[in-house]
């Protein structure tokens, strides 16, 4: 079940959502827990063990959390049980026949590959889980007393199965105090409704432009076809994770949660260094907190910033996915940090119109790489992309540029305007006035309407 889904909206949340409203205030945790629970379960159902495999997994977390700050001399101990106790999880999930895969390639051995089906939101709620053992140990963090506030914290639904990445200090003090008043409850509504909309009516209705070129075969298009491709791509990406982020800080809110804000208009950035830190923002702090700081940072020289940033650059690839297309593509975004730090980022500051062609380019290149899993077929489409060779000068149809543009080009518009901070400013203006509730009401219902004609995708977040 998925948030831009009618049985989400019409059974429910309305249900969940009536049941917290006149739940007392003490137990309204237990609701979160319960409702979050039986939300993750509707996802699983055809693999019923992962929902045991959920609810274990927070037992163990709580009590390591115990362990580590009632027996600090074991806490080390404690802690590197934590993290392997999770990672191992995640590992057999998520890479196991990727690393069989690799083991055959190089050795020429035939181990037979396993039908494993990742659980729903594991990256998620093992960084969640880990984060909160590592600050417990640090002592940046109180242990939570309560199983169930420490299971309404992991399992909470808005951000369960494809973040924001919650650590536990940003909500620890409103597991137990929060205020619930009609204002945030009304933000909270036109929140999930302006993410309902970037997901609904602009990720899904751009995103078929991807799907179209897919159908055709990336040999049979034309350079310009495929240019605007990847740039749909970029787009669909995009405000399908933006306003999937946007809805859960909606229903948090409403909730009386402050979750944190997951994206800063990553598109009108500079440079791929100012890029990745307003993209994905609860990822990115996660792996600077976690991991490149622990590792030294830029502590102890330029030789071993860059072996950090590598590092985190090379689990960034992997966290996506498991599959050499996303080593490559972490790589390529390590490099092009690197050269930003030490010869062009400076330029691209100063002349930011250079700045914004430039990622104009680079952007859609990397989603490129993030895009297509398969080599063969990555090669054929950047053949296209540069017009190299028999198969990028090779097409189908010569007008096929003009036809989807002349099919996509309003979503394109509607796109690009809203991935700059100029709607923001005029949602501002009129976000209390009738003519506002009346606009988010009619986003509400087409996107209602879009579901009901069946014009839906899942999150594409949800496989990473």
């Amino acid at each position: 079940m998925v948030f831009s889904s009618l049985e989400f909206i019409f059974i429910f949340l309305p249900i969940f959502m009536a049941v917290y409203a006149f739940t007392p205030f003490k137990y309204k945790n237990a609701v979160i827990f319960c409702g979050s629970v039986i939300f993750y379960s509707m996802g699983v159902l055809s693999n019923p063990i992962y929902i045991l495999l959920f609810l274990v997994t927070v037992l163990v977390n709580f009590i390591v959390g115990q362990m580590i700050s009632t027996f600090r001399k074991a806490g080390k101990a404690w802690l590197t049980f934590g993290i392997a106790y999770n990672f191992i999880w995640l590992i057999f999930f998520k890479y196991t026949n990727f690393i069989f895969s690799n083991i055959n390639g190089i050795f020429r051995s035939d181990i037979p590959m396993r039908n494993i089906v990742l659980p729903i939101g594991i990256s998620f709620y093992t960084f969640q889980n880990v984060s909160y053992i590592i600050d417990v140990y640090r002592k940046k963090a109180k242990p939570e007393k309560n199983l169930i506030n420490y299971g309404a914290y992991i399992s909470m639904f808005p951000q369960l199965i494809a973040g924001p990445i919650v650590t536990y200090q940003t909500v620890a003090e409103q597991l137990k105090f929060r205020k619930h008043t009609p204002q945030k409850i009304e933000n909270g509504l036109k929140t999930f409704t302006i993410g309902l909309g970037y997901k609904v009516l602009i990720a899904n209705r751009i995103g078929a432009l991807w799907s179209d070129i897919d159908a055709i075969g990336y040999s049979g298009i034309s350079t310009k076809l495929a240019w605007l491709g990847v740039v749909a791509y970029s787009f669909q990406l995009f405000f399908d994770f933006n306003g999937y982020s946007l809805m859960a800080k909606g229903l948090g809110e409403v909730m009386g949660f402050d979750i944190p804000k997951n994206f800063d208009y990553p598109y009108t950035s500079v440079t791929m260094t100012e890029f990745w830190r307003r993209w994905h923002m609860t990822l990115g702090s996660w792996f600077r907190d976690y991991v490149y700081i622990p590792l030294g940072g830029n502590r102890k020289g330029q030789n071993m910033m860059i072996r950090n940033t590598v590092i985190v650059w090379l689990f960034t690839g992997l966290w996506h996915g498991a599959s050499w297309n996303f080593v490559l593509w972490g790589l390529v975004l390590c490099g092009l940090i690197l050269l930003e730090k030490f010869y062009i980022g400076k330029v691209m500051n100063e002349y930011k119109l250079l700045g914004h062609i430039y990622m104009f380019l680079v952007i859609p290149l990397t989603w490129t790489l993030f895009a297509i899993t398969d080599f063969h077929s990555l090669g054929i489409y950047f053949q296209k992309l540069f017009h190299l060779g028999e198969i990028g000068k090779k097409v189908i149809f010569d007008g096929d540029f003009a036809k989807y543009w002349g099919i996509y080009r309003k979503f394109f518009i509607i796109a690009a305007i809203c991935s700059t901070k100029l709607p923001e400013r005029v949602y501002k203006k009129i976000k209390n006035t009738p003519f506002c509730a009346v606009l988010l009401l009619a986003v509400f219902w087409l996107s209602v309407y879009c579901m009901y004609k069946g014009m839906n995708d899942p999150f594409m977040y949800f496989r990473f």
